[in-house]
């Protein structure tokens, strides 16, 4: 057996479908035949494999629609590589044809494990935390969208029906007090209602310090206005929901964010990367997750074995009328006088004064 192994299984993952091509140390093929993404299925192919040996299943996408297939063979304690796409394509341009079909790009999969392992990379089982971590720092990905979407939707209301102020509570939109502020008053004609008093009380439950200047900036810019815009009392019903809508994402964000610190603090590479200045939690959780998905840099060629660059410009063959003048290298200065005298020019006389001369 060639390498240990007796089977070089290649799965194009797909997502309803993937397609499965076996082949022999000697290239033979062994099967070729789509495969339903079911764990029946998988585990039928893999025991009808395994009679001819050791068996080494490569995919093309180990995480999302490859999840399954890469648990599957780990069950059945067979072997998993992941071939990544870069190398994939470029593997695949050096074989006939130019289609890219599921069973071509499954052929390239598993001849590429049988000829060259070295572009091949392990699935390791401590992949199983950074596939957890990145479905977490994904969701969360999902969740700050949202309640960008949502704050955008707040800020535009604002900005519709009263402009000073949105000035006030736009940059803070996020703040629970704020929110708090919308959420129970709602717009301007509530906040306008409910009276400095109670706003001072509800601002002060969240915001301690800045609640007593940030009511003062609020009274003062709605006495900015006195007209009502149209659409002022739709938008007294809908800043509630909204602000309870922004407030339950972000709450939500605050608890994915205690499970990626607790993921994270196993991870080797954690406390290097929470040390560097401008590197939080979140931040660190998607480098990690990006750093074990991207393929590999390849090595850059040895110092020998670069072109060296030319010195010297290339010297071509050119016309002789062509090719240009070298410069006259600047004799050293021997003379007294200089060697060329200006003589000043005429004063130039307007046209009319000039001498009329016949053309001959």
């Amino acid at each position: 057996m060639h390498g240990g192994y007796g089977v070089y299984l290649g799965l194009d993952v797909g997502k309803g479908d993937h397609h499965a091509v076996g082949l022999a140390p000697d290239g033979k093929r062994l099967h070729d035949a789509p495969l339903p993404n079911t764990e029946a299925r998988l585990r039928q192919l893999f025991d009808k494999l395994a009679g001819h040996g050791r068996v080494l299943v490569v995919v093309d996408q180990p995480a999302s629609i490859g999840a399954l297939p890469v648990a599957v063979a780990r069950a059945c304690g067979h072997q998993v590589a992941y071939l990544p796409g870069l190398a994939m394509r470029r593997i695949a341009d050096l074989h006939p044809g130019s289609a890219k079909t599921d069973a071509r790009d499954a052929y390239v999969i598993a001849d590429a494990a049988r000829t060259l392992p070295h572009t091949l990379r392990r699935v390791d089982v401590g992949d199983e935390a950074l596939a957890e971590l990145e479905v977490l720092v994904g969701f969360d990905d999902d969740l700050a969208g949202e309640a960008t979407r949502v704050s955008n939707r707040i800020r535009g209301l604002l900005t519709q029906i009263h402009p000073a102020l949105e000035r006030v509570l736009g940059p803070k939109v996020h703040h629970k007090a704020v929110l708090e502020l919308l959420s129970r008053c709602g717009g301007p004609a509530g906040l306008r209602k409910a009276g400095r008093r109670k706003l001072l009380s509800i601002a002060a439950v969240h915001a301690p310090r800045m609640g007593e200047r940030l009511i003062e900036q609020l009274m003062a810019a709605l006495d900015e206005q006195t007209v009502t815009v149209p659409g002022t009392q739709a938008a007294e019903t809908i800043l509630p929901r909204l602000a309870d809508s922004l407030r339950d994402v972000l709450h939500q964000r605050d608890q994915v964010a205690d499970q990626v610190e607790r993921m994270l603090d196993a991870h080797p590479l954690a406390p290097v990367l929470t040390s560097m200045p401008g590197i939080g939690v979140r931040t660190a959780a998607r480098s990690c997750s990006k750093s074990a998905t991207a393929p590999p840099s390849p090595p850059r060629p040895p110092r020998r074995l670069r072109r060296p660059r030319p010195r010297h410009p290339t010297l071509r063959h050119q016309h002789p009328r062509r090719a240009p003048t070298p410069r006259r290298q600047q004799e050293p200065q021997t003379r007294v006088l200089p060697r060329r005298v200006r003589i000043p020019r005429r004063p130039r006389q307007p046209r009319l004064l000039r001498p009329q001369t016949r053309r001959r």
